[in-house]
């Protein structure tokens, strides 16, 4: 069971800030004190490159290979060599867009959703560019914010090669259904990127139960430092063609993590991923433990999601974009984005930071949502994105706050 009481003391941010209401965990969460520790640890006591025969080496070694097994027990990846740690998530999917403009042909298609941040749309869509292959798009349910299955079945084809879609909306919280998304698009050869990045902190995640070929996230969504992470079936990260130096590994993870990597962020990463474990209980084996953790995690995050869709209910002044109905919260993640009828996003998002509740305006490099939406040309809108350590009486207190709205 989550209870917020018992585990806002392990985070810094929380403690050093106590008027302050985080509902900016979208744009990165707080990080517990062992992640912290961590990371100081790191540099303190094994600050070295990698490969050397010396003390630091090998144990900064033997931490990094730690943390690619924490990344696969949280992911449940098959080896912790299929593990790819980078910059963050946009930068990870760039490096993966030029490997795949080089096997896209004319006449191939990519299929890209207009529910996803940019960083699972435009490294796709230059690689269709550069390769001259076409882009085709899932559209979206503008009253609910959903994929349209039916618009994702009708774009695809035999000619249909990678497929790129969200495990959940950044801009609007929704929850895709990428086991089914997935599943249909195996049936005609695609291959399957998925973005984890705003799913991570709020849920288990599954490559083996989804099926997909690759899947990526940021560390600093779900507690950690600024590192991204990318799992690959092991086939097509060994089949692939990747640009890095010369002396750099064939191997994996190797031949993907060309040039020194941040090695004391990724000593971090393991450690948010122990920071996740122990919110589980009993002694079974890491993996059985977050998958605990993140099942109770979503469960007690619905309730959040409850407390604020029904506050913003009565206030019709505001209006929720996404999912409202309450008997679907599991199709939602507790990102909740609000328009006012007579105030900016930037207006209200300024208003609230007065009030030390932060949140975030404008379109959260949703583009295409934004766009859909026709909320582009007027600012965005204002997203309030709750996670594991907020608490209801924190909502209680924002609805205060849009109560006072001048």
């Amino acid at each position: 069971m989550i209870i917020p009481a018992n585990l806002r003391s392990q985070f810094p941010g929380l403690t050093n800030r106590p008027e302050a209401v985080f509902f900016d965990g979208p744009a990165g969460t707080q990080t517990p004190q062992r992640v912290i520790d961590a990371v100081v640890s790191y540099f303190t006591n094994t600050n070295a490159n990698h490969g050397g025969v010396f003390a630091t080496s090998v144990e900064s070694d033997r931490i990094l290979d730690g943390a690619h097994q924490a990344m696969a027990d949280l992911l449940n990846a098959p080896s912790p060599h299929e593990i790819v740690f980078g910059n963050n998530m946009t930068s990870l999917a760039f490096q993966m867009s030029r490997s795949l403009a080089r096997v896209l042909k004319p006449g191939d298609e990519i299929i890209v959703s207009r529910l996803d941040h940019d960083a699972n749309v435009s490294p796709w869509t230059l690689a269709a560019r550069d390769a001259g292959a076409t882009v085709r798009w899932i559209d979206i349910h503008r009253e609910d914010c959903t994929l349209d299955l039916d618009s994702f079945r009708k774009q695809l084809s035999s000619k249909t090669k990678w497929v790129a879609v969200g495990l959940a909306s950044n801009g609007v919280g929704t929850m895709n259904d990428a086991a089914t998304i997935t599943l249909e698009a195996k049936r005609v050869g695609a291959t399957v990127f998925l973005d984890a990045v705003h799913y991570a902190p709020h849920g288990p995640v599954d490559v083996q139960a989804l099926g997909c070929d690759f899947l990526a996230c940021s560390a600093y969504k779900f507690f950690g430092p600024h590192v991204g992470v990318l799992w690959g079936r092991r086939e097509l990260l060994a089949s692939l063609p990747c640009y890095k130096v010369r002396p750099s590994s064939n191997d994996l993870p190797g031949k993907w993590m060309t040039g020194t990597q941040n090695h004391e962020g990724i000593a971090g990463v393991a450690a948010a991923v122990e920071y996740l474990a122990a919110l589980a209980d009993g002694q079974a084996d890491r993996r059985a433990r977050l998958r605990q953790a993140m099942t109770s995690i979503q469960s007690y995050e619905q309730t959040l999601s409850k407390h604020l869709l029904t506050g913003l209910a009565s206030r019709p002044r505001f209006r929720v974009w996404g999912v409202r109905d309450l008997n679907r919260l599991c199709q939602r993640v507790p990102t909740i984005s609000i328009t006012c009828k007579d105030v900016s996003p930037a207006h209200l998002s300024a208003y609230l930071a007065s009030k030390q509740i932060y949140s975030w305006a404008g379109n959260m490099y949703a583009v295409e949502v934004s766009e859909q939406l026709g909320l582009e040309a007027t600012g965005g809108f204002v997203r309030l994105g709750m996670v594991h350590y907020n608490t209801i009486a924190e909502i209680d207190r924002l609805l205060k706050a849009l109560d006072d709205l001048g």
